[in-house]
């Protein structure tokens, strides 16, 4: 019997020892297994600097001012005398239409003028005549009343003469096609021997800039882009011919006519610029930037600040406040503090602060990870 109770005994205190053990592995684990896991926060330093909200847009370089250059008669390109790339004077004849059928029907009615010209010449004389015998009782008075109306026929017939040789000899000074002011012919749409007609509409001969060192951009911009557009806004743009260049102008015209293509509404709006050296040729395509507002020298945050949030239980985001009051978490003693802010302009990439309790040099929180104890901690960003 005692042989047993010792045995029993034995039992118990293996029984409790082991109990020890599992409640000390508990703790542990909670204690050790928490605590290799460690907040780390992404954070960049608040700066001094510029913030510029842009609009983007692609739109065609073109001339300022394009003169259509056409025929107002029909015929057979006899001479062409202006080329592409060809400078032009105003009056310049840079193409002529063969004259020989407008000479032919000038040469008509000139000689249809002449003829009535001498009837009419002949029936006042012989009106006179009528006069003085009527007066002298030699004829009825209605005879000389009828030649009055004749040669009221005449002076009417004459002057439609006039008219027909005037419309012939202008029509004749219409084969000279001639430049309308001074630039350069940047298309030529006809050829020598080419027949045209302007029966129904006017046919394109050329195209004429007037001045290829001042130009424009017309822009695609779309109608959610255009609150904040405005004439004399600043513009830079690129080409595909110059990637490395970037071009600058203002907004010189907002046109109030939409285009709508595939259901996307959008309208011209004109960006001008200086091209001096030429470099640039109508018809490039060109990646244009609109400046619609800026601030220099200003407080300024990323935008992924603003947006942060940290995950429980190391912090948590607090009510943003009424109109732009926001706030950002700043790192402080390896904690992330809240701090509030009042939000001005926006680019889309950081946001100027106007207000509240932050500093430069600040640290704000733009992301946090979570790692094991002792593993090493996410390179700070480069400040932006």
């Amino acid at each position: 019997m005692p042989q047993a109770n010792n045995h029993t005994r034995n039992v118990w205190i293996l029984g409790g020892a082991a109990a020890a053990l599992v409640v000390a592995g508990v703790v542990a684990f909670a204690y050790f297994g928490t605590s290799r896991h460690a907040v780390n926060y992404t954070a960049v330093a608040v700066t001094r600097g510029k913030v510029t909200r842009t609009v983007t847009a692609t739109g065609t370089v073109n001339p300022v001012l394009t003169i259509v250059v056409g025929t107002y008669v029909s015929g057979v390109i006899e001479s062409l005398f202006c080329d592409y790339d060809a400078p032009v004077r105003t009056g310049q004849v840079c193409a002529k239409i063969d004259p020989r059928p407008n000479q032919a029907t000038l040469d008509q009615y000139s000689a249809q003028l002449q003829r009535d010209q001498a009837i009419l010449a002949k029936d006042r004389a012989d009106l006179v005549r009528y006069n003085k015998l009527a007066e002298q009782n030699a004829i009825a008075h209605q005879q000389a009343d009828d030649q009055a109306f004749v040669v009221n026929q005449d002076e009417a017939t004459v002057k439609l003469d006039q008219a027909l040789v005037d419309g012939a000899r202008l029509n004749l000074a219409y084969t000279n096609i001639v430049s309308p002011v001074d630039g350069t012919v940047v298309s030529r749409n006809v050829s020598g021997g080419q027949t045209v007609a302007a029966s129904f509409q006017t046919p394109t001969m050329f195209l004429i800039a007037t001045d290829l060192k001042q130009m424009q951009v017309d822009t695609n911009t779309s109608e959610g882009d255009m609150g904040g557009v405005r004439e004399n806004n600043s513009a830079t743009f690129t080409v595909d011919a110059y990637p490395q260049r970037v071009f600058t102008g203002k907004v010189t015209q907002i046109r109030q006519s939409p285009q709508t293509v595939q259901n996307v509404v959008t309208y011209d709006v004109v960006v001008g610029f200086d091209n001096a050296d030429l470099a640039l040729m109508p018809g490039m395509t060109a990646a244009t930037t609109i400046i619609i507002a800026e601030r220099d020298d200003v407080l300024r945050v990323p935008d992924q600040a603003l947006r942060f949030v940290p995950s429980a239980p190391h912090g948590a985001a607090e009510p943003a406040a009424p109109d732009k009051t926001a706030r950002v978490f700043v790192l402080r003693d390896g904690k992330a503090v809240a701090v509030p802010i009042v939000a001005g302009l926006d680019d889309g990439n950081v946001t100027e602060v106007t207000g509240g309790e932050l500093k430069e040099g600040d640290l704000v929180i733009t992301a946090e990870r979570t790692t094991q104890a002792g593993a090493a901690a996410p390179a700070t960003p480069p400040r932006f």
